[in-house]
């Protein structure tokens, strides 16, 4: 996929049928918040997911989500090895740097800076929301806030950068679980989904 010449893709094809996926960046925000919600069950999780991501869900669930997850991961196929996997468990260990509740109010007005784009006002595509996050200007508060979070302090060495470090990742340091808000919301949004409810209004 090149997103300067492709075009992004707002169906899927399952079982040589085209279906209509959501591509709003909000509703990959939201999907983010609630495989990560642990109130959860798995079932629970799938089941929001297919019911956000698709006007219609194929009969084909396997097939279904296995294309939201490729969709959620902006089409790139998951790599072998990177930084983050543990070398004695062979496991990755993912360090979370950002949370879509938490850092809500930062990432709006960093996106305000760095682009111009009103996230209450523009609709912007996942892939496109995706690729200007990751690729976010290093002089905003967002950029700065994660790289404080992705230190690792057992690698600093200066003392006085140790605590410096400490000192900013107890600042800026993100909540272990959902926040209450963030939960009634998703809750809410599952009870309008399950009624076929128009959720826009809480996106």
């Amino acid at each position: 996929m090149n997103l300067l010449i492709d075009e992004v893709p707002t169906t899927v094809i399952i079982d040589d049928v085209e279906f209509e996926i959501n591509s709003d960046f909000r509703i990959s925000m939201m999907f983010e918040l609630l495989i990560n919600d642990p109130e959860l069950s798995e079932r629970e999780r799938l089941y929001q997911a297919l019911i956000l991501y698709y006007p219609i869900i194929p009969s084909n669930l396997e097939a279904a989500v296995d294309k939201i997850m490729w969709f959620y991961k902006c089409g790139k196929e998951e790599q072998e090895e990177n930084n983050n996997t543990n070398k004695s468990s062979g496991k990755k260990t993912v360090k979370k740097i950002y949370d879509y509740e938490h850092d809500s109010e930062i990432i709006f007005a960093s996106f305000m800076k760095s682009y111009n784009i009103n996230l209450q006002r523009d609709n912007l595509h996942w892939w496109e929301f995706k690729s200007l996050f990751d690729n976010i200007d290093e002089d905003s508060k967002l950029y700065k806030i994660m790289e404080i979070r992705s230190v690792n302090l057992n690698q600093v060495k200066d003392k006085d950068k140790k605590n410096y470090y400490k000192k900013m990742k107890d600042l800026y340091k993100l909540p272990d679980n959902i926040s209450k808000s963030e939960k009634e919301k998703l809750d809410e949004i599952g009870k309008m989904l399950l009624v076929g409810e128009d959720i826009t209004s809480l996106l």
